[in-house]
């Protein structure tokens, strides 16, 4: 509205949240690296924490930048944007560097950057462009193939580095999709997938494919008199052996071997405990150790002797738990499910089509985040090393969620007036 500056039209609210997870998660990098050797570290650049510092500071600068643009610009640069971070997917091919065996880093000096990271907003910007066309028709097939397309282009890249963690995180888009209307078919599908996946490495071959064909024929006497069901049930349990009989080849041809290690760990956690099972053991350990209210801040024994790798990466959640107990990560997960519904109540009172989709594809990168990575702490998903998110040590991630976020707060600011195509 006219005489109304943008501070008066920001959501104060999410700003307000992603402030708190930010602090909080600077301090608990500090808490993760903390010995009494290092009790000054927490600003020197020497050390997590004080890089860290230096990431927030110039992600202050991004958001200054990001709110500084007019609203339209990411309307109309979404492409530009998309074909950009594509650009830099494919380079980190030839030119990248190898760290913790994904090809998917830019070494600059002592800085390193990670193109991936910036994919996601990349990718939601470009998928709210084209779904966000008045001609163009969700419930037409073509255009649903192209926004897969859109999708799929920076998770091969991805992949193409050796880095299937990030690449999982654009399988959240179809949540994006699904809200536009995609048939919920295909989520139950996935999930049965990756169910009948789980059970194939659990449970004997023999055994799955008898219980299948049971309830085949039963399905089918059933159905005597309904050829559709017949066929339906038959190309059911196609479907099924194909699957189980390429668990196999998936696991020993397509699956790394740290990959294929990590998800018999999950399966079965006592297969190897000292070796992929160990990062998920001592996590839990660390987690369990804290009680109620936790060891306080600085006092995690597992934490100080190094327990748990990458712990003020992949694995802060479990500082957390460790010196802050059941409560701090009850008031964690608190923060990331109040800022989940904030940007869902965001998304669905934009006037805006183009910017409703894309507050759904910034609503689906950090539930994919938040949940996931909560999940391979505990054990309860594979290790798939993706960061949580404004907690997690690194500028690539930190710049990138906050850039992701505030475009969304730059176009809701503005909700009152219209894009026009």
């Amino acid at each position: 509205m006219r005489g109304e500056s943008i501070l008066d039209r920001v959501d104060w609210v999410t700003i307000s949240l992603y402030l708190a997870m930010v602090l909080l998660g600077w301090s608990s990098i500090y808490a993760a690296i903390f010995d009494e050797e290092n009790a000054a570290s927490l600003f020197s650049l020497a050390y997590n924490p004080g890089k860290q510092l230096v990431w927030i500071g110039t992600a202050m600068v991004m958001i200054i930048g990001v709110m500084s643009l007019d609203f339209k610009f990411y309307d109309y640069s979404a492409y530009f944007i998309y074909g950009a971070v594509i650009l830099l997917l494919i380079a980190v091919l030839t030119t990248g560097t190898v760290v913790a065996g994904s090809k998917s880093w830019f070494q600059i000096g002592s800085f390193r950057l990670q193109p991936a990271e910036f994919a996601k907003f990349a990718t939601a910007l470009a998928l709210a462009k084209y779904l966000g066309d008045v001609h163009v028709k969700f419930e037409n097939p073509k255009t649903q193939l192209i926004a897969l397309a859109i999708l799929g282009g920076p998770m091969l890249l991805i992949l193409l580095q050796g880095d299937a963690g990030s690449a999982m995180v654009f399988g959240s888009f179809l949540i994006v999709l699904f809200r536009e209307g995609m048939s919920p078919i295909y989520f139950i599908l996935g999930f049965a997938f990756v169910l009948l996946f789980i059970l194939t490495l659990l449970v004997s071959k023999t055994v799955l494919f008898i219980a299948t064909t049971v309830i085949c024929v039963i399905m089918i006497g059933v159905s005597f008199k309904q050829p559709k069901r017949i066929l339906a049930t038959v190309v059911l349990g196609a479907m099924v052996f194909a699957t189980v009989v390429s668990v196999d080849f998936l696991m020993t041809s397509v699956l790394k071997p740290h990959q294929r290690s990590r998800l018999i760990s999950l399966v079965n956690p006592d297969a190897d405990p000292l070796g992929a099972g160990w990062n998920v053991t001592q996590s839990k350990i660390a987690i369990g150790s804290g009680g109620f209210f936790g060891k306080g801040f600085l006092q995690g024994t597992q934490t100080k002797f190094d327990f748990v790798p990458e712990q003020s990466t992949d694995f802060i959640f479990c500082t957390i738990g460790e010196e802050q107990g059941w409560f701090g990560s009850l008031v964690l997960i608190a923060l990331f499910v109040t800022l989940l519904i904030r940007i869902s109540i965001i998304a669905e009172r934009q006037k805006s089509k183009f910017a409703r989709i894309y507050a759904y594809g910034v609503l689906s990168v950090f539930f994919f985040h938040f949940a996931v990575n909560i999940a391979m702490t505990i054990g309860f998903f594979p290790v798939i090393g993706i960061p949580l998110p404004f907690f997690s040590y690194g500028g690539s991630s930190l710049w990138s969620f906050t850039i992701l976020l505030f475009i969304l707060i730059k176009l809701d600011s503005h909700r009152m007036q219209i894009l026009m195509r």
